[in-house]
């Protein structure tokens, strides 16, 4: 029996370059940074004070049939539900009627407390002896004065956006919640094709969502020294594989496809902006805080998803890399490249979206894929801006700082997740029969 083949029948998203598909695909193409000076909260004495943030505006200006949700949404989860209600428009999802068909696999890590939440806490701990961390939490007087309330607690795990998504777009099919680091957007693509390839659902919206740009979630980065110090502007700042790159900038944002059984699809004549071919998923059991060093895992992705796809290495038209600008990824993610692709390496266009739009992490891999495609349906291939200053060892075409115009129908989009979870997802333009 053959396999079953897996569109994508719509997409939403919500960037720091823009509300929508349209307007970060836009933007990008001119090649604007979407990197500003943080403004969430006051990051002067820190290294790194700049970021990707979604404006406020795009989050309270667009009509959102779903306001009952507010309460249990957080700003990542806002976002998530806007890119989902822009992709299930465009997919027609509501037109479905069997709702126990549509599943929801998400990528997200819920967000960190805020600063003001740990000050409504505090007071609430009873010190046993002169050592700050030696007692007890005061449970009555917690509950009593209400400083945490449930929805503050709910509001922030990390299975939220997939609840809510169901809730908001009513899918009753299978759902599942990634938590793997930059990879879980992709992850929860690659996740939702092999449902619906098992037969277990005919449609999924999936995708991924990430608002860490609080000072409790930004810090964390800033102490493993990954975020960029140095920097001439916060729109240079972002640099992927250019020689002077020395860290990632952090920012929001959320991405949501809605995936469908090709024949389900056609049957209800839905709109089809491209194909997933192949996924492919590894860890690269090495060191917590570092690829491995032959980009071995990343190796792995790659190749388990060509062959999914059925796809040889030489046929890749563009690789959307994971590109994080930071100086040891970006020459592991290098070497790996050149490891599967031998020397096709040199032919193939490889660009990073993360030099305009920064590091979305658990949105990363959804938000990527998408502009992937929307490249494909348009024949451009977005550029790597601030890419000034040649890396030696980082030798290949990442289409510098303009747009290439270039009709293609395969590529590769890379995640490589903190930790080493790694996903690659291969997509195609669609191709009847």
């Amino acid at each position: 029996m053959p396999r079953k083949r897996v569109v994508v029948t719509g997409y939403g998203a919500v960037t720091p370059l823009g509300p929508d598909v349209a307007s970060t695909f836009a933007a990008a193409r001119e090649g604007r940074s979407g990197i500003r000076p943080l403004r969430n909260f006051d990051p002067a004495r820190l290294p790194c004070q700049i970021g990707g943030e979604v404006e406020d505006a795009w989050l309270d200006g667009r009509p959102d049939p779903s306001r009952r949700l507010d309460k249990f949404s957080t700003r990542g989860v806002r976002m998530m539900r806007l890119a989902a209600a822009e992709a299930a428009a465009a997919a027609r999802l509501g037109e479905i009627g069997d709702r126990s068909r549509i599943g929801v696999t998400l990528g997200s890590h819920g967000e960190h407390p805020g600063v003001g939440d740990l000050m409504r806490i505090f007071p609430h701990w009873r010190p046993a002896s002169g050592k700050a961390w030696d007692g007890a939490w005061d449970y009555e007087s917690l509950a009593g004065a209400g400083g945490y309330d449930f929805l503050a607690f709910y509001r922030r795990k990390v299975d939220v956006a997939t609840s809510v998504l169901a809730v908001s777009l009513d899918c009753q099919g299978p759902t599942a919640s990634i938590c793997s680091a930059c990879a879980a957007g992709a992850q929860a693509a690659g996740e939702a094709v092999r449902l619906i390839r098992d037969g277990k659902a005919d449609a999924m919206v999936a995708g991924g969502c990430e608002s860490a740009l609080s000072f409790v979630g930004f810090v964390g980065f800033v102490l493993l020294t990954a975020l960029v110090e140095k920097y001439e502007s916060p729109e240079k700042a972002s640099r992927p594989f250019d020689r002077k790159r020395n860290g990632f900038v952090m920012s929001e944002g959320a991405g949501a496809l809605v995936l469908e059984e090709l024949d389900h699809a056609r049957a209800r004549r839905a709109p089809i902006l491209g194909e997933v071919l192949g996924y492919g998923d590894s860890a690269d059991a090495f060191r917590i805080t570092d690829m491995h060093p032959k980009g071995m895992g990343a190796v792995l992705a790659m190749r388990r998803a060509l062959a999914d796809a059925g796809v040889e290495p030489a046929r890749i038209e563009y690789i959307n890399a994971h590109g994080t600008s930071t100086p040891k990824n970006d020459l592991t993610e290098t070497l790996a490249i050149k490891e599967v692709f031998g020397e096709h390496a040199r032919r193939v266009p490889i660009s990073s979206n993360k030099s305009m739009l920064g590091h979305t992490i658990g949105a990363a891999g959804a938000i990527e894929a998408i502009l992937t495609l929307e490249g494909m349906r348009r024949s451009e291939i977005l550029p790597t801006i601030n890419y000034e200053n040649r890396d030696p060892k980082c030798d290949l075409d990442y289409v510098p700082n303009e747009t290439r115009p270039a009709a293609h129908r395969l590529a590769l989009s890379n995640s490589f997740g903190f930790g080493g979870q790694n996903a690659c997802l291969c997509l195609g333009r669609f191709e009847d029969g």
